[in-house]
C-alpha cells in the first residue's frame, strides 16, 4: 500500500460464468496502470461491512477454472435504501479508494 491510485472490484447477484476471469482480468490490468486493487467480499454487503483483500497477482493467480466468484456474491437489502448507500460511500472515502468495478447485477 502507499500513496498509489486505489480502486477496488466486487460481484453481486447471483454468480455468472466468467466472473472469476473478470476480477482477474481487471486487476492484472490494474497493477499493470500501476493501481492498487481492492477486493470487496460478499458484494454491496461487503463493501458496507469494509470487508475487504487487497488483491496482488498471485491472489487472481489459478482462479480463472474456478466456479463463481471467489469474492463471493451477496445481495444487499441495506445497499438499497439510503443509509446503507452512504455508508458503502464512506467505506469507499475511508480507504481512498477512487474506482469501484462491479460485475453482475443487481
Amino acid at each position: 500500500m502507499g500513496d498509489r491510485r486505489r480502486i477496488a472490484v466486487m460481484t453481486s447477484g447471483g454468480d455468472a460464468s466468467g466472473m472469476n476471469a473478470t476480477i482477474r482480468a481487471v486487476t492484472r490490468y490494474a497493477i499493470h496502470k500501476g493501481l492498487e486493487v481492492y477486493g470487496f467480499y460478499e458484494g454491496y454487503k461487503g463493501l458496507i461491512k469494509n470487508n475487504f483483500k487487497v488483491l496482488d497477482l498471485t491472489s487472481v493467480g489459478g482462479i480463472i477454472d474456478r466456479g463463481g466468484t471467489f469474492l463471493y456474491s451477496a445481495r444487499s437489502e441495506r445497499f438499497r435504501c439510503r443509509e446503507g448507500q452512504k455508508e458503502a460511500i464512506e467505506s469507499l472515502k475511508k480507504n481512498k479508494i477512487e474506482g469501484l468495478v462491479v460485475i453482475g447485477g443487481d
